[in-house]
């Protein structure tokens, strides 16, 4: 089910309850430019839809994203860099981070700027061996945005956050990993097929249980133990009452496979 058609910059299609965004232009190592951006908001909130239980975000051919389509910032009639922060990126940041279910970040090739920190922002990241990651703003004379500044230095620390922030250094998807940058890199050759793996099978799990501790984990940049305990109370409460805690409980008394169906 393509978004457009195959000529699109971004394709979408959903499979086996799972929403597959794959950027797609390959030619620009997937740069984002303002219909491009514009098109991926559009797939994300087609997500929302609770008949997906799982997003995969990827891109076509030799990359993941190399982040701005620069030829678009300085281009006279282009949108400005205001208006591509606060029309382009940011809401994708904030369309995944709200999306109620879990988003698969499969980063196939180089993952620079803001195409690193879209990936970043996701719930999971996997990636394959020969990806890498960038943060490629101090070599053009600007600042780490797309949630970077944010997301970094929670995963990685102050210091290293700094340093492959401020030195620009390319970051190995092994390296990455080792860090805990991200949660898996995977050799190539696996790459595709791991990938439909872990989402097929994010998308079996009990859906609202998953948005919940993804609900959870972002409380917990921001609050106290004591706070973080009385959040946990509450989305307990909600999972405790759903379709699929009963399902799971079920299953486990009668030692047989749970079937989750995400309510």
């Amino acid at each position: 089910m393509p978004l457009a058609s195959n000529m699109s910059s971004i394709i979408f299609h959903i499979e086996n309850q799972t929403g597959w965004i794959t950027l797609n232009r390959p030619e620009k190592l997937n740069a984002f430019n303002r219909e491009m951006a514009l098109a991926m908001q559009e797939a994300l909130n087609r997500c929302a839809d609770n008949s997906i239980r799982c997003v995969v975000i990827t891109g076509a051919g030799k990359g993941f994203s190399a982040g701005q389509d620069l030829a678009e910032v300085t281009d006279p009639s282009g949108p400005g860099m205001a208006r591509i922060l606060s029309e382009h990126f940011n809401p994708i940041v904030l369309a995944i981070r709200d999306l109620k279910k879990p988003v698969l970040a499969a980063v196939n090739g180089v993952a620079a700027g803001a195409g690193a920190n879209i990936a970043l922002g996701c719930d999971i990241v996997v990636a394959a061996k020969s990806a890498s990651f960038i943060q490629a703003f101090s070599r053009i004379g600007l600042i780490p945005d797309s949630g970077g500044t944010f997301y970094l230095p929670r995963l990685v620390g102050q210091q290293k956050a700094a340093g492959i922030m401020m030195l620009g250094e390319k970051i190995s998807a092994t390296d990455a990993d080792r860090m805990g940058m991200i949660y898996k890199s995977i050799d190539d050759e696996q790459f595709p097929d791991t990938v439909r793996k872990i989402a097929d099978e994010l998308a079996e799990l009990p859906t609202l249980a998953l948005a919940y501790t993804k609900k959870a984990l972002q409380w917990s940049f921001t609050h106290t133990l004591q706070e973080q305990l009385i959040n946990e109370d509450k989305l307990q409460q909600r999972a405790a009452v759903t379709e699929d805690f009963r399902e799971g409980v079920d299953a486990f008394l009668k030692k047989r496979p749970a079937k989750f169906k995400g309510r």
